[in-house]
């Protein structure tokens, strides 16, 4: 039997806009009201604890109300043609509720916590509140923190991520203008003939990249797009 062709997608918040949960704007340094370095920096969570778990209890509330849309069920039935691998620098878990099953999240997950003594000891954040408080701790006894990757943190699944693109056979962006690093070097990974589609309403700039196509588009638009552009190019244009 022939292999399917990787598919290897990096997402970024756009796709999640379109569900209903608000991107941040470093541009003035505010996020939901708070200074992003209050609570998305390690300093942040030295400083006051309380309110950085109070800020991602309510960004995991938000979250648990967004539903995917068609473009993470897009992605999620172009399984049934190709090996997809999902990158997404998101925290929410709109891509396996989508339907998508191979997915790395490089930038941490809203719905689990980890121990500020051990960063290996994960743990999943128990329904029905899934909040974490002041005083809910680790086996070892120390504070539970949001399993995300703060600004100034270092993203230990960039390697794994790195590998996955220099094997795609076709590579996606979505969601994403490229401008979060070390995220948007992924691209320079992904092998030189591959081709690669960029969907984004801002098409970002990308140098030093060959065989680029962009759509000029939101998440959901632009890849009802590519869907249609990869069943016509790779004959499952009966499942439209």
């Amino acid at each position: 039997m022939n292999r399917k062709l990787k598919l290897v997608v990096l997402s970024g918040a756009g796709i999640s806009a379109e569900s209903g949960i608000p991107t941040f704007r470093a541009s003035d340094g505010l996020w939901e009201n708070h200074r992003i370095e209050d609570v998305a920096s390690p300093s942040g969570w030295y400083k006051n604890p309380a309110l950085v778990l109070d800020f991602y209890n309510q960004r995991r509330k938000n979250a648990l109300k967004a539903e995917p849309n068609l473009a993470h069920q897009l992605l999620a039935k172009l399984e049934n043609f190709f090996d997809v691998h999902i990158i997404t620098q998101n925290v929410d878990d709109l891509h396996e509720r989508g339907g998508s099953t191979k997915v790395l999240h490089i930038h941490g997950e809203l719905k689990k916590s980890r121990s500020t003594k051990n960063e290996n000891l994960v743990f999943d954040v128990p329904p029905p509140n899934y909040t974490i408080e002041l005083g809910d701790v680790c086996p070892l006894g120390s504070q539970l923190r949001p399993h995300i990757v703060w600004f100034g943190e270092s993203v230990p699944l960039m390697e794994e991520a790195a590998e996955i693109a220099s094997t795609a056979d076709i590579f996606v962006v979505v969601g994403t203008s490229l401008a979060v690093y070390p995220a948007a070097n992924l691209i320079h990974c992904v092998r030189p003939k591959v081709s690669k589609y960029i969907i984004d309403p801002n098409t970002p700039e990308v140098q030093g990249v060959q065989n680029k196509i962009f759509f000029a588009e939101k998440a959901t638009m632009g890849m009802q797009k590519l869907y249609q552009i990869l069943a016509k190019d790779y004959g499952f244009e009966e499942f439209l």
